[in-house]
C-alpha cells in the first residue's frame, strides 16, 4: 500500500462540529473510502482552518482521487510520500 499527502483548501475554513453528527460525517467519509480501498491515516488542521494536509493509504493517486471526489471534498495537490525516520539513524 503506498503513503499519499493530500493538501486541501477550505476558503470558508473546516467545519467538523465535535458532536454526534461531526463524528457521523468522518465515518461517512472512512467508509466511502474503503469502497475504493483508500484509509485516511490522520490530517493536520491549520490554525485557521482553511488549509488540510491528509495522509492517506491507498493502492494508487487515483484511488485518493476517486475518494476524494465521492467525499466532495477539494484537491490542491496529491503527493506520494515515504517515512523520514530521525531514529532509524541512531
Amino acid at each position: 500500500m503506498a503513503r499519499f499527502m493530500v493538501e486541501r483548501t477550505f476558503a470558508d475554513g473546516l467545519d467538523i462540529p465535535v458532536s454526534a453528527d461531526g463524528a457521523a460525517a468522518v465515518l461517512g467519509v472512512v467508509d466511502r473510502n474503503a469502497e475504493v480501498g483508500v484509509t485516511w491515516v490522520h490530517s493536520y488542521v491549520s490554525p485557521d482552518k482553511t488549509k488540510t494536509f491528509c495522509v492517506y493509504d491507498g493502492p494508487d493517486e487515483e484511488a485518493v482521487r476517486r475518494a476524494a471526489e465521492r467525499n466532495q471534498l477539494p484537491i490542491d495537490s496529491v503527493t506520494r510520500v515515504t517515512v523520514l525516520d530521525p531514529y532509524f539513524y541512531q
